[in-house]
């Protein structure tokens, strides 16, 4: 059976990481949408499919940190990865507590993020009923 098609969003202020995510997450058989704001995703959201977030914390206006409580708040549920150019460990414990399954330092591996979005994929075959070899869903690793 063919694999279901995965949409990642990307949200960033930076149109070059959201162009070179984009070409990336291609390349990689993912879907790929961009938006340059907390806010035009949200605009957005309510269109939008199943799929997981890859987003910036530090964004004019709505940071990423908000607009990740916001969803959770709202009830739109969105696995997030998040990434930063800033790090703060303030920042790694709200978004750990507001339940983020990923924190990326930029500049990151281009592998460190294919692998978070492979293991959200796996977590959310798990909630279908597939396992990992250990008969447990597989768990995200969260980078510091």
């Amino acid at each position: 059976m063919p694999q279901q098609s995965f949409t990642v969003y990307v949200v960033d202020d930076d149109e070059s990481i959201r162009r070179a995510l984009g070409r990336l997450l291609r390349s990689a058989g993912y879907d790929a949408l961009s938006f340059e704001s907390a806010e035009e995703f949200l605009d957005s959201v309510s269109g939008l499919g199943e799929g997981c977030l890859v987003l910036d914390i530090r964004l004019p206006g709505m940071t990423g940190l908000d607009l990740q409580e916001r969803l959770v708040s709202g009830g739109t549920k969105y696995p997030v990865i998040f990434m930063t150019a800033h790090d703060n460990p303030h920042w790694q414990e709200r978004a750990k507590k507001a339940g983020a399954v990923g924190y990326l330092k930029k500049p990151f591996p281009e592998h460190s993020l294919l692998d978070a979005i492979r293991l959200v994929c796996g977590r959310r075959g798990s909630e279908s009923g597939e396992k990992n070899g250990r008969g447990e869903p597989p768990s995200l690793k969260w980078e510091k």
